[in-house]
């Protein structure tokens, strides 16, 4: 599988924020979105996503799933976290299991990310950084090829940083593709780097 965008161009609020943006992204690979707060990162990764329609240009899919646009084989976790505060961490993400069509490896899910101790803590009494981490067990309730991650490390912790790091090398390790948005580059193997501010290639 392959994701391609190919002289992409996006606005935000009706003004042009960047043009000629052209990447692959193979099975397998991750790439770094770089730049300055304000540059484009996260409208870039939502026009990925399919949240936005590029200005210009094209984002397609080689070797996906015909029947499925490029945003049904991606999963978005931005800046907010998803966390209903009177929940149990165990009950927030059952919830977005059901949501998003998987029943089954919830324990693995909140393991993987250090939140089995605190599956009964309703997720209001979590710090910023458990909550991030509650935020991004979806990744591993989704089963979808493309994770676009958005500053995933905000609020994390080296332990934390430690886990995500797993999960994110088991999912490309297993054909996975990553796109992410990061100021903190997190020992991501295969990792290519896109910075934005001009118009780039990777």
């Amino acid at each position: 599988m392959n994701l391609l965008a190919e002289n992409l161009a996006v606005s935000r609020g009706g003004r042009p924020l960047l043009a000629g943006i052209s990447f692959v992204v193979g099975a397998g690979e991750a790439l770094l979105l770089l730049g300055a707060n304000g540059v484009g990162k996260t409208t870039l990764i939502r026009t990925v996503a399919g949240l936005l329609a590029p200005a210009a240009g094209s984002i397609r899919i080689e070797g996906g799933d015909p029947e499925r646009s490029v945003g049904e084989q991606c999963h978005y976790v931005g800046h907010l976290n998803g966390v209903k505060a009177s929940l149990t961490v165990a009950e927030n993400a059952a919830f977005w299991g059901r949501y998003l069509g998987r029943h089954d490896g919830l324990d693995a899910a909140l393991t993987a990310f250090g939140l089995a101790s605190l599956r009964d803590i309703p997720a209001g009494y979590l710090s910023a950084g458990q909550q991030r981490r509650l935020g991004l067990v979806r990744v591993l309730l989704a089963h979808r090829p493309i994770w676009l991650l958005d500053e995933p490390t905000v609020s994390l912790d080296r332990a934390a940083v430690e886990a995500l790091t797993r999960v994110v090398g088991e999912h490309l390790a297993a054909g996975g593709l990553i796109i992410a948005a990061t100021h903190a580059p997190f020992g991501v193997a295969k990792a290519r780097e896109l910075a934005l501010g001009a118009a780039a290639t990777a």
